[in-house]
């Protein structure tokens, strides 16, 4: 198969995984969020880019992503498209890194909606040393609780968002760490991380979600599908 029809393929299907994502990812609980960032480049290493991400924990759903620049702008738009996304039926647990842009978010955009906090670790020679945690939004008592109803953590972290990046990094050939196909285009990288997020939610059965002889995906998990999809929704 020539590489064009290759080529034509992949942009036709990221495409549909674009518009399958956005008409499909609406409608779930929010019960636990984190938020984060991948930072990559485009073109060269002079052009950096950031893939920036929320995570719905309890159902390990990736809610939304925006591509762009690490700052207010973009951050705020991804909050917002996760808002429009998600139900928030009770306070939920909000978690992010110190970057000062999510505590504006949180305190203008969910006042009353989250008990919000911050993860920072202090690296040195690549290696963790220290780990603050802050709670900038909300109640010790109301953090306690919150943790205490969580069935997947037992203190303020961002472990499942960086666990998560990981995935991203993993699937998406444009990002490894050590490669030389990093993404020529924006557009380029946009159509494969669509295409990762469609399969990621919807196709892939996640091990964090096996309950018995059954393995959900993150759609199932949270009620947004009844069965793991297959790559016959992008023909």
């Amino acid at each position: 198969m020539a590489w064009g029809t290759v080529a034509r393929w992949l942009e036709a299907a990221a495409t549909y995984a674009a518009r399958f994502n956005d008409r499909m990812l609406k409608g779930f609980v929010i019960r636990e969020l984190q938020a984060d960032e991948i930072r990559t480049f485009v073109g060269t290493k002079e052009w950096v880019i950031w893939i920036m991400t929320t995570l719905e924990v309890w159902s390990r759903l990736w809610v939304s992503v925006d591509i762009g620049r690490r700052n207010f702008r973009n951050i705020k738009r991804v909050m917002l498209d996760t808002l429009q996304r998600g139900i928030v039926e009770h306070r939920f647990l909000f978690t992010t890194d110190g970057f000062e842009v999510y505590e504006w978010a949180a305190k203008r955009l969910l006042p009353g909606l989250c008990i919000y906090g911050q993860v920072i670790k202090k690296r040195r020679e690549n290696r963790v040393v220290r780990v603050d945690r802050r709670l900038l939004l909300g109640a010790q008592a109301a953090l306690e609780e919150a943790l205490s109803h969580s069935e997947d953590s037992s203190t303020l972290n961002t472990s499942f968002i960086e666990r998560h990046n990981l995935t991203i990094r993993q699937g998406c050939s444009y990002l490894g760490r050590r490669t030389p196909c990093h993404a020529r285009r924006t557009e380029f990288l946009e159509g494969q991380v669509a295409l990762l997020m469609a399969y990621y939610n919807f196709l892939r059965p996640h091990r964090a979600l096996k309950f018995g002889k059954t393995i959900r995906t993150p759609a199932m998990q949270a009620g947004l599908a009844k069965k793991k999809f297959s790559f016959g929704i992008f023909s």
